[in-house]
């Protein structure tokens, strides 16, 4: 594609003298689990996103996995239908069962009120999902959470850097889980995760679950749960190498999508979402008619697009034991067939973000 859907070639670039350093570190250690890269960074990362500690895991849907077990949730938990099907994998891991709540047809995050509307005695956490790098507005939910006794854990897989109401996600719920997959804002060479909490005896335990449930590298404790889900130190090297880049990055990400917005403006058949305050843009998400039809016609000018996500979550065979048919969620299910992510990535240039627009501008002119 001349024009990707994300160029990772260039963060790679920009930072190659810091990771082939890291690099170097780790082979003259030859230490590569658990080792001192990850340590360091879990201990930057932590300090970046403004809390006490960081957990690194091996992916994000183990990191929200791990958070559930933790918590000790084996019942029902509330989320959203529109999502990487990952999420609900990773409660039906931790072994409770999703239900799905629909999204707000503005931003298309988890509408508040409808997933408050299904929580009840069996409900025993709600998993808030930061789309595309937009955060959830996560006081509204203190209220429910005091109420009901739920447990918060944030999906924070694409929101790297996010702030809610301008506080970090930490200052909500003791659980915000991160990935680290290569296209995410701040990503590794491969799989990975985080967990980041700031309270001591949670980072402890969940770095006691990610280990099998060892303590120190020697004996299984009595905690159950636990899993092998660390985080490689080679993957720690590129991670240490990117994250002093991720504020820079996300800034570049604020200005293409405000370019996008501004060039889109007008154009009746593009809805673009609603701007939501604190977002880190992790993906430039658009609503339109014929989407198979637009997306067909930018591949064959070069442009790559793509589609988060095709089907919501309770259409998924997988999750058929939520008991959720179609219909049940419409706002979701039409936000499904409409949604087409056009390029963004830290590097991509303002002549690049204009041609894209133009495409579309054109494809729906004629």
């Amino acid at each position: 594609m001349r024009i990707p859907m994300v160029n990772l070639r260039i963060p790679l670039a920009r930072t190659q003298d810091a990771w082939r350093h890291n690099l170097n570190q780790m082979d003259q250690r030859s230490q590569y689990l658990l080792g001192s890269q990850v340590v360091e960074f879990e201990r930057e990362l932590a300090l970046a996103f403004r809390a006490k500690h960081a957990v690194g895991v091996s992916n994000g849907t183990t990191a929200i996995e791990l958070c559930l077990r933790d918590a000790g949730i084996t019942n029902q938990v509330v989320t959203t239908a529109l999502t990487a099907p990952f999420t609900g994998v990773a409660i039906q891991a931790a072994g409770a069962t999703p239900v799905f709540a629909d999204v707000d047809p503005d931003t298309l995050l988890i509408d508040f009120e409808n997933a408050a509307n299904r929580v009840n005695r069996r409900i025993g956490a709600v998993v808030p999902v930061h789309l595309y790098g937009r955060p959830c507005d996560m006081a509204k939910w203190r209220p429910v959470v005091r109420s009901h006794g739920l447990v918060i854990v944030q999906d924070a897989c694409q929101a790297h850097g996010a702030l809610s109401a301008g506080k970090p996600f930490t200052a909500f719920s003791p659980y915000v889980a991160y990935s680290f997959y290569p296209t995410k804002n701040l990503g590794c060479l491969g799989d990975g995760g985080a967990i980041v909490t700031s309270r001591s005896r949670i980072a402890s335990r969940l770095a006691c679950l990610r280990d099998g449930g060892r303590k120190n590298g020697e004996q299984v404790s009595r905690m159950r749960g636990g899993i092998n889900a660390r985080l490689d130190e080679i993957h720690a090297c590129y991670l240490r190498a990117f994250l002093p880049h991720l504020n820079t990055w996300n800034e570049e990400r604020a200005k293409l999508a405000a370019l996008y917005d501004a060039l889109l403006e007008g154009v009746p058949a593009v809805r673009r979402l609603q701007s939501v305050p604190g977002s880190v843009n992790h993906l430039y998400v658009v609503r339109v008619k014929r989407r198979n039809r637009l997306r067909k016609y930018l591949a064959q000018l070069g442009i790559g697009s793509a589609v988060h996500y095709p089907v919501p979550l309770h259409l998924h065979p997988a999750f058929s034991d939520c008991k959720q048919k179609r219909g049940d969620l419409p706002v979701a299910e039409k936000a499904a067939k409409e949604i087409v992510s056009l390029p963004l990535w830290p590097g991509m240039t303002d002549s690049q973000v204009q041609e894209v627009a133009e495409k579309v501008r054109q494809f729906f002119r004629s």
